[in-house]
């Protein structure tokens, strides 16, 4: 069998800016063109995020290029897709999005064992700027101790 490249897109910007609360992997809709620039590895999720609209639930940000070998059915780059979630997965959601600094995030896009791509989702609080500083410390610290770690073989 054709051995194919593991495509795995992260948003490294949103673990930065908000505290996962809770993951979720959907589907997600796509053109013909999309899944062929998706397995090039040619997207990008910086700033991406989620809403709902007509209890459909939507991702904007998700930047796919263009397909260099399509024609005139080529996709636009920037549109929004729809995700594919449980009836119970999209209600929990809703129910979540409409409190106060809640928000849903797109953390990663990666293609699954049978070749469809999957985008993993996060319920996302906002984190402050000290919040931000304290992460970054604890990342060092853990950096540090795993640098040590290796260092005197334990």
């Amino acid at each position: 069998m054709n051995e194919q490249k593991k495509i795995n897109v992260r948003n490294k910007r949103a673990t930065f800016d908000y505290e996962i609360l809770e993951e979720f992997t959907a589907g997600i809709v796509l053109a013909g063109t999309e899944i062929k620039s998706i397995r090039a590895g040619k997207v990008s999720m910086v700033d991406t995020f989620c809403y709902f609209d007509r209890g459909e639930l939507w991702v904007r940000g998700i930047n796919i290029a263009e397909y260099a070998w399509g024609t005139c059915n080529n996709h636009a780059p920037r549109r929004d897709r729809k995700l594919l979630l449980t009836a119970r997965e999209l209600e929990k959601l809703q129910r979540a999005s409409q409190d106060r600094g809640l928000t849903i995030v797109g953390l990663r896009l990666f293609l699954n064992e049978r070749g469809l791509a999957k985008v993993v989702i996060g319920l996302a609080r906002g984190r402050k700027s000290y919040d931000k500083r304290e992460y970054l410390k604890e990342n060092d610290a853990r950096r540090e101790m795993d640098k040590a770690m290796k260092t005197y073989g334990r």
